[in-house]
């Protein structure tokens, strides 16, 4: 039997780098996959690509600030699958800044996203999963929500809230069934690493060789890592934090 065989995921940023990575995974796994993306094109193609390896899939347009966009997507994805068994809150967005260079609009647009979104799909979602007392619900933190670095005050701030209401929200619902965790990647071969040795001035490589396995860690190996939470396996696993980062915070 598939690990993920007729469980129903929803997936926020699924159109691309990780989020799809972890969608074609799950599809190939058993799952029945809604992509969430506010790019049209790169949500459909995904559904496409889903479909293509014989998963199903549903993709639906959809702003993560935005809570009549999460009632949408509730609703719709009770309509076509009657029930959500995951939740990978994995939208997100990064910006490298010293703080006194950190303008309040892009400062509230960023915890629009990384952190009210994150707490609109537990509001929105997590009472479907309690109804049939079973669910997981991964949110997307990072090693930025674990330990400090320069030009992070922004990003990291709001990775360390979406860490710490994972673990309220693991408590507050351990009863019902549904588990809340955490993932804590570092850097990641995706746009992210790419707008990360922008800023920074060092070349991927570089960035890798940072961490004590000596390379950028692969949306695969988060997939995986994702895969595990989203899983029965991980039945006796809440409020915890599952750190991707090649050893970084290790040290």
């Amino acid at each position: 039997m598939k690990r993920l065989e007729n469980k129903v995921a929803i997936i926020t940023g699924g159109g691309t780098g990780i989020g799809k990575e972890t969608a074609l995974l799950f599809a190939s796994e058993g799952a029945k996959i809604v992509i969430t993306d506010i790019n049209q094109d790169s949500g459909a193609q995904a559904v496409e690509d889903i479909q293509a390896i014989g998963g199903e899939a549903l993709f639906i347009r959809h702003d993560v600030s935005s809570e009549e966009d999460w009632k949408k997507v509730a609703k719709e994805t009770i309509a076509a699958f009657a029930k959500v068994d995951v939740l990978f809150n994995n939208a997100g967005i990064y910006i490298i800044k010293p703080v006194t260079e950190i303008e309040l609009e892009e400062w509230n647009r960023l915890m629009s996203i990384n952190v009210t979104g994150v707490f609109l799909g537990m509001k929105h979602i997590m009472p479907l999963m309690a109804k049939q007392n079973k669910g997981s619900v991964i949110n997307a933190s990072s090693i930025a929500g674990l330990i400090g670095a320069p030009g992070h005050v922004l990003y990291g701030a709001s990775k360390g809230a979406v860490r710490v209401m994972t673990k309220d929200a693991a408590i507050e619902y351990a009863s019902t069934g549904v588990r809340v965790n955490s993932i804590h990647p570092g850097y990641i071969d995706t746009g992210m690493a790419d707008y990360a040795s922008e800023q920074t001035g060092s070349s991927k490589d570089e960035l890798g060789k940072e961490f004590p396995l000596g390379h950028l860690g692969t949306v695969k190996n988060v997939a995986n890592t994702v895969l595990f939470i989203a899983s029965d396996e991980s039945s006796y696993t809440t409020g915890t934090e599952f750190v991707i980062d090649g050893g970084a915070t290790a040290r």
